[in-house]
């Protein structure tokens, strides 16, 4: 079956999008391969053009990449931002963080909101990073987001799926891509992910602090394509009592 993830123009095969954030240089090459990731988050500040050590020299040439805008505080920091990626040759899509405290590193909506229209405004392809919040999300569509990303868990916690009931509303309102990003710290969790029918799923911290970080990024690979599979397969219905699975009638006779 031909599963094509469309993202505004572009359609990419892998549902596995990796942050390049806490990887050492000499590992990312074989990280991404083993996930098999078509797209890869770069904070711009780690693309040193000109200097000893360019992470974009370290991502295979045929990889999407869709730098972030970290460090943005407002829609015109991130604007900016956008623009500095897009001249450095990565692209016009662009991973939207607007994050104005320190301390939990919660996304900001309402200015995400406003940022996305900047963004849009000036040709970008925009995947917003939100709490889920279904007003927030319709309104980030609305704006003209290419995708919805709303956080699973606090960022770096690998906490797993705590937002679950919210990003579900997501996956059965929003028509744009929903895709987690933040909190996944096992593949059974990016798994579960899938099932719910979001689009894919982004992560980085629990590749990165794995013993076996090439290893790892193989387990999810394969825990979200099964996740995909399950969905589209249609998952069994759940009951709340016991059920045969084989008559218990015509047995020996009766």
């Amino acid at each position: 079956m031909n599963d094509i993830l469309k993202i505004g123009k572009y359609e990419f095969n892998s549902r596995f999008i990796l942050g390049s954030g806490k990887f050492s240089l000499a590992l990312l090459e074989a990280v991404i391969k083993e996930g098999d990731a078509e797209i890869i988050t770069l904070a711009l500040r780690r693309a040193n053009a000109g200097g000893e050590e360019n992470i974009l020299d370290f991502i295979p040439k045929d990889i999407k990449l869709l730098p972030n805008t970290s460090g943005a505080k407002t829609a015109q920091e991130a604007l900016r931002i956008a623009r500095l990626g897009r001249e450095l040759g990565c692209g016009d899509m662009v991973k939207l963080e607007l994050i104005c405290d320190s301390k939990y590193l919660l996304p900001d909506n309402s200015k995400t909101i406003e940022a996305t229209r900047l963004l849009v405004e000036d040709g970008f392809t925009v995947l917003p990073y939100c709490y889920p919040d279904f007003y927030v999300a319709k309104e980030l569509e609305s704006a003209g987001a290419a995708a919805v990303m709303p956080l699973g868990s606090p960022i770096g916690s690998n906490r797993g799926l705590q937002t679950k009931d919210f990003i579900q509303i997501l996956v059965d309102e929003i028509k744009v891509p929903i895709i987690v990003d933040a909190g996944i710290g096992k593949p059974s969790q990016a798994c579960e992910a899938m099932e719910m029918g979001v689009d894919a799923v982004m992560l980085n911290t629990a590749v990165a602090t794995a013993k076996d970080m090439v290893l790892m990024s193989r387990a999810f690979k394969n825990a979200i394509k099964a996740g995909r599979d399950a969905y589209l397969g249609g998952l069994g219905r759940v009951l709340d009592k016991a059920e045969a699975s084989s008559p218990l009638t015509g047995f020996l006779g009766e």
